[in-house]
């Protein structure tokens, strides 16, 4: 069969505005403030391809127009739109889009992808801030959105960066950027939360998100959904936030500001700002400089998850569901959770299934990584070719008795099961990544960026795109990070 040929323009995209039809209480009309002299970084082909761009489409002057903000999506209504949300555990009221722009939907044969600019000017709900993002930052979230894809966890995804030399003010005087985002939808549990008092727009917000991404939980065609439809939605997006954290734990992955508002309703990665990927293992480990009272470590991740799950649970009050039963919508999420999270550690691990006694071997896993501060990231890739070669895993601990013996006690596990080694082994280095976005490759990529070039970003995505297969040339990039990167710092401000 023929293959379409993907248009050349911007012009030749479906477009719908789904969103933009919800009621004006919802969102903002209004335009992009656009960078002064933009230039194009960097253009995501394989998102592009998503989107049914073709890579000519993206070398058009129009393309660069649309991203740095100069001109809307051809077909599509500009808006910023409205959520509340709890910040570090205190209700904050009021937030929303303060320098976000969602253009519109394209249409593709997988379904709607929304397109939305970061850091492209003031809105109504900017609050105190500049409504701009910087370069550092938006380096950082178009390659950890890529790399998150490429390991498989859920996430929303990068189209472009556009920057400029438009100064803008943190710590020190940086330059301004904007980040083209791509997800099927950027409604947040702090969305629901917005409308906790007002039933009607409540209701509103509850029968588009269940037509667009929940209608097979629908028992009816009317206009509103059920009590019971409402609550398998519930149960649904339970299911989904356990397993998005069961892979960020067993990833090393650290958020860093699990505010309400910056949880997806389809249990998506969204929001990268001071994320980080652990380099030495710490279970307390707290990427975010600001976090100052430890919130959103590593170990309490999945617990702040609930937490928050809850905050979205009690909004469907206000429709008139039972406390009792929303409760028992939530109440799935630690088997969800551990389900995932056992069937993720089995993968790492070689194990075949989770048997009894699994606990108290990884529980001793984790107690040794933290106790040697080993390298997250190459213990479990290393320990894939144990059987084979010991030394590469041994390395990594300060204290190699206590590494052995806990070899020791993993060898007899591995020897309860009918496994080949080389089959095991095959099957761990395709569930543990040799590359990951540590923060000093990053910073890398950003210093290189800051000079207009794109190479580091270039070599940093061809790598997180396939993570598990070692390329010959590429050693420094699956190097433990050096000590100096230890002293890198990110903070909400990032």
């Amino acid at each position: 069969m023929k293959q379409l040929a993907m248009p050349d323009s911007i012009h030749n995209l479906q477009v719908a505005n789904s969103f933009a039809e919800l009621p004006s209480a919802f969102h903002t009309f209004l335009q992009p403030q656009p960078l002064n002299e933009p230039r194009l970084l960097h253009a995501n082909t394989e998102v592009a391809a998503l989107l049914g761009l073709s890579a000519a489409a993206l070398q058009q002057p129009e393309f660069l127009q649309l991203v740095s903000g100069q001109r809307p999506l051809p077909g599509g209504r500009t808006l910023a739109a409205v959520y509340s949300g709890h910040q570090f555990g205190v209700w904050a009221g009021q937030l929303g889009d303060g320098r976000a722009h969602l253009l519109g939907e394209v249409l593709t044969p997988a379904g709607p992808l929304e397109l939305q600019l970061k850091g492209s000017g003031r809105t109504p709900y900017s609050r105190m801030g500049d409504g701009r993002a910087v370069l550092r930052s938006s380096v950082r979230e178009y390659l950890a959105s890529e790399a998150m894809a490429g390991l498989g966890i859920p996430t929303t995804r990068a189209l472009a960066l556009a920057v400029s030399d438009d100064p803008v003010y943190r710590e020190t005087v940086e330059t301004a950027a904007i980040i083209t985002r791509v997800s099927p939808s950027f409604v947040r549990f702090g969305s629901f939360e917005h409308w906790a008092g007002d039933p009607g727009n409540l209701r509103t917000l509850t029968n588009y998100v269940m037509n667009r991404h929940f209608a097979d939980l629908r028992d009816d065609h009317g206009s509103d959904a059920s009590p019971e439809a409402v609550l398998r939605m519930l149960r649904e997006v339970t299911r989904r936030t356990a397993k998005l954290i069961a892979d960020w734990q067993t990833a090393g992955f650290c958020h860093g500001v699990m505010n309400t508002d910056n949880m997806s309703i389809l249990g998506l990665t969204i929001d990268y700002g001071p994320y980080g990927f652990m380099d030495r293992f710490q279970a307390n480990h707290i990427c975010n400089h600001s976090d100052t009272h430890g919130r959103y470590a590593w170990n309490v991740q999945p617990a702040v998850a609930h937490w928050n799950l809850y905050r979205l649970g009690g909004v469907f009050l206000g429709l008139g569901l039972a406390e009792e039963d929303l409760r028992e919508a939530l109440s799935g999420y630690q088997k969800d959770f551990l389900d995932a999270y056992h069937r993720n550690l089995c993968r790492k691990l070689g194990l075949r299934a989770w048997e009894e006694g699994d606990e108290d071997l990884v529980d001793a896993w984790w107690r040794m990584l933290h106790a040697q501060k080993a390298d997250f990231t190459l213990a479990f890739r290393h320990l894939a070719s144990v059987e084979r070669d010991s030394a590469p895993f041994l390395q990594l601990f300060a204290d190699t008795a206590s590494a052995q013996s806990w070899l020791e006690r993993y060898a007899k596990r591995l020897q309860a099961q009918s496994w080949p080694a080389a089959d095991r082994e095959a099957a761990m280095l395709r569930a543990n990544p040799l590359y990951v976005l540590r923060n000093h490759l990053a910073q890398a990529a950003i210093g290189a960026a800051a000079r207009g070039d794109a190479s580091e970003i270039d070599t940093l995505l061809s790598l997180l795109r396939d993570p598990y297969t070692e390329r010959p040339g590429f050693e420094r990039y699956a190097d433990p990070a050096p000590e100096w990167a230890e002293r890198l710092e990110v903070s909400c401000s990032s």
